[in-house]
C-alpha cells in the first residue's frame, strides 16, 4: 500500500540494532523473559498496546464492537511500531507481543477465521517494523496452569489469564491461532519452555541470538 507523506513511517537512522519479540498466550512467561534478556542486553522494552492504549482496552473490550475493537488494536499497534523505531538507533529494542497477537488474539475471542483478521491488517503490514526474530513460546497445559497459579498468587492475575480456562474453547483456538502464525512468519523461532527456569530461557534466546548474528 502507498503511503500519503504524512502517514509513512518515521525515519530511522542508518544502524538498527536488533528488534525481537515474545509471542504466546496469556501467562505464559513472555513478561518475565522479556526482562530478563532485555536486563542482559541492556535493550529498550514495550508491551503492545502502549499508553495511551494500554488505559482504554477495559473500557474498549467491553463497550465495542468486534470490528472498532479491532481497529483500536491496529491503531496500537501502528503506535507500537512508532516507538520501535525510534527507541532501536539508540539500543536493541524487545516487545512483549507484537503483530501476531493482535490477530491471534482476536479472532480467538471472537470466533473469527485467522485469515479474515489478516486481511484486516495486511494494508498496514508495510508500516510495521519487521522483527529480526519472534519467539513463540509453548508450554503444556499443566506448566501453563502452575504459572497462572503462581500468578494468582502474586495477585497478578488479568482478565486474559483467568479467561483462558473459563471461556468455553478460548485456550484451543489461542493456541492454534499462535501455532498458525508461526508456522506462516518467516521470523519465527518456537521456543518450547516446559522445565526451563526463565534464567535458562533467557540463556538459550542469547545463545540463539548471538548464534544467529555470528
Amino acid at each position: 500500500m502507498s503511503l500519503p507523506p504524512a502517514y509513512e513511517p518515521t525515519s530511522t537512522a542508518s544502524h538498527q540494532d536488533p528488534f525481537i519479540v515474545f509471542e504466546g498466550v496469556s501467562g505464559i512467561g513472555k513478561s518475565t523473559l522479556t526482562k530478563a534478556v532485555a536486563d542482559r542486553l541492556c535493550a529498550s522494552t514495550l508491551h503492545t498496546l502502549l499508553p495511551p492504549h494500554s488505559g482504554w482496552s477495559s473500557e474498549v473490550n467491553s463497550r465495542l464492537c468486534p470490528l472498532p475493537q479491532f481497529a483500536f488494536y491496529l491503531s496500537g499497534l501502528l503506535h507500537a511500531a512508532d516507538c520501535v523505531r525510534r527507541f532501536r538507533t539508540t539500543g536493541p529494542v524487545i516487545a512483549d507481543r507484537y503483530a501476531s497477537s493482535v490477530i491471534a488474539c482476536h479472532s480467538a475471542v471472537h470466533g473469527i477465521d485467522m485469515s479474515e483478521s489478516i486481511r484486516l491488517l495486511d494494508p498496514f503490514r508495510a508500516y510495521l517494523e519487521p522483527p529480526d526474530h519472534t519467539f513463540y513460546l509453548r508450554c503444556s497445559e499443566a506448566v501453563l496452569r502452575r504459572r497462572l497459579a503462581a500468578k494468582a498468587q502474586q495477585n497478578k492475575l488479568t482478565a486474559d489469564d483467568t479467561e483462558l480456562f473459563t471461556v468455553s474453547g478460548r485456550l484451543p483456538r489461542l493456541l492454534a491461532n499462535f501455532e498458525a502464525a508461526a508456522h506462516a512468519d518467516p521470523t519465527a523461532v518456537v521456543v518450547d519452555t516446559d522445565n526451563k527456569t526463565p534464567n535458562e530461557l533467557a540463556n538459550w534466546v542469547l545463545n540463539y541470538l548471538e548464534t544467529t548474528c555470528a
